[in-house]
């Protein structure tokens, strides 16, 4: 018996990379998994082969049970086709994993409207209009007296939570799921669905050109690279045991995991009267004391 034995899960963007492991190991402990992926290439045009394809009949070879969905989530019908197509081909729907996401490279002074609303759209409302029509159905079946256990796990990324320079349409994305997260898990965890996001480091089709070097080890080593790495962080949180963590941001990165906190503040003044522009310049220390000492004063970087 795996981790997912009965349970019923989509993963879109599976045709590839980090997705493509998500859903082949959701699978192998158990799970029924609804593969989405349009197929198409990195920048989100010019649709190539159907990966995901590929990815269904390795899971029936492996004598599990899948089918393909190529369904473009980043709109309100493809969200709804992807959560009902898994009900009405399983019978219900468990675990949503919000992977799919494109690339429009760029400087902010260089970028199109179509680079920002297209990237927005595939991974924000990418990620929002499937959950929107998964936790309608955890909604409804919570009210009708059910027991529910849902998970939804996001994909963010450290360009969501630090910025990263030619990625202000991925990064304002990215840092938009990990609000997103946030939100649904207060708004959801009454009906018995836990929210949570991984801001992965893997070798893909979206970082090979970033992450020079990504490349794998020749002799053996442990790959921290690998995509398997990154998916076996979504199997656990997608368990039945990981009922209690909700909310969370995970950075991952080979066998390194890091559970992130919101946000902090590094330092405050505080009064019962208004600040001047001049009082606030001369109490600049109190309100970064938080800064490490190494890091030039009062910048982020």
């Amino acid at each position: 018996m795996g981790l997912l034995e009965g349970k019923v899960a989509i993963v879109t963007g599976a045709g590839r990379g980090i997705g493509r492991e998500e859903a082949l190991l959701l699978a192998r402990e158990g799970a029924k998994v609804v593969v989405n992926d349009v197929g198409g290439a990195l920048t989100g045009t010019a649709p190539d082969e159907h990966p995901a394809d590929d990815v269904v009949a390795l899971i029936v070879d492996g004598g599990g049970e899948a089918v393909v969905n190529g369904d473009d989530i980043g709109t309100w019908e493809g969200g709804r086709n992807v959560v009902s197509q898994a009900i009405d081909t399983f019978g219900q729907l468990d675990i949503l994993v919000n992977n799919a996401g494109i690339l429009r490279d760029k400087m902010s002074f260089s970028m199109t409207e179509s680079d920002w609303d297209d990237v927005i759209r595939v991974h924000l409302k990418g990620h929002f209009a499937p959950a929107h029509h998964a936790a309608a159905y955890w909604r409804n079946r919570a009210k009708a007296g059910e027991a529910v256990s849902g998970r939804i796990i996001n994909t963010s990324s450290e360009a969501g939570l630090y910025g990263s320079a030619g990625q202000a349409n991925y990064s304002a994305a990215k840092g938009g799921i990990v609000s997103l997260t946030w939100t649904l898990a207060r708004e959801l965890g009454r009906y018995g669905v836990t929210v949570n996001a991984i801001a992965p480091r893997a070798r893909t089709r979206m970082t090979e050109g970033i992450f020079g070097d990504a490349v794998p080890p020749s002799d053996g080593r442990f790959d921290a690279w690998e995509p398997k790495n990154v998916a076996n962080v979504v199997c656990f949180l997608a368990a039945p045991a990981s009922a209690d963590i909700s909310g969370q941001i995970f950075v991952v990165f080979g066998g390194n995991i890091y559970a992130m906190s919101t946000f902090q503040p590094l330092g405050q003044v505080t009064r019962d009267a208004p600040w001047t522009p001049q009082e606030l310049i001369e109490a600049k220390g109190e309100l970064f004391r938080g800064i490490d000492s190494g890091v030039p004063p009062f910048s982020f970087f």
